[in-house]
């Protein structure tokens, strides 16, 4: 447990809705290993990540614009780029448990901001909730995580991502500056 699990349970239960949202991930969550981990050291054994679905955001790219002294280097947030599009899985993720969200994508500390993107899965379109790096934490100084690419190759793949994303992940992080 850390300083923040008290804050994340309180917003958790003052939240009287029962719907859902729609969260679309791309990045360190889907290494569903890892997930646990974190989900087990933040006391939320009681969260289940759901199943989801492989999704694709288009009009968006990967740029490693967040330096983590957990992971060691610089991690993947989204940036706009015409033409580009990232793979992901799609969660529905009941309303009461936003905030077990919000804290592993690193709203608590600031870390990250919420942002509305459209996705497809099959053909069917529709809008989710994304992180990405929070403007006034952006920085591209400093090399990129090898151990998070690693994590980041090893969820995409274990999540059904297109193999040809997989493999094309490498090439972003050295493709960014």
């Amino acid at each position: 447990m850390d300083a923040h699990y008290g804050k994340v349970m309180q917003a958790r239960n003052q939240i009287q809705g029962t719907g859902s949202k729609l969260y679309f991930a791309y990045s360190g969550v889907l290494d569903r290993q890892a997930f646990e981990v974190w989900a087990e050291e933040h006391s939320y054994q009681f969260f289940v990540l759901p199943e989801g679905l492989v999704a694709e955001a288009k009009g968006v790219d990967l740029v490693f614009d967040f330096p983590s002294r957990w992971w060691g280097g610089r991690v993947a947030g989204l940036v706009a780029k015409e033409g580009s599009s990232v793979f992901g899985r799609l969660f529905e993720i009941p309303e009461k448990e936003w905030p077990i969200i919000q804290h592993k994508e690193g709203v608590v500390t600031g870390m990250s901001v919420e942002t509305t993107l459209r996705v497809s899965v099959d053909g069917q379109e529709f809008e989710a909730t994304a992180f990405v790096t929070s403007p006034s934490r952006r920085s591209l100084d400093g090399p990129v995580s090898e151990r998070y690419l690693e994590a980041l190759v090893r969820g995409a793949r274990a999540s059904g991502l297109p193999e040809a994303y997989v493999a094309s992940l490498p090439a972003k992080a050295r493709d960014n500056p």
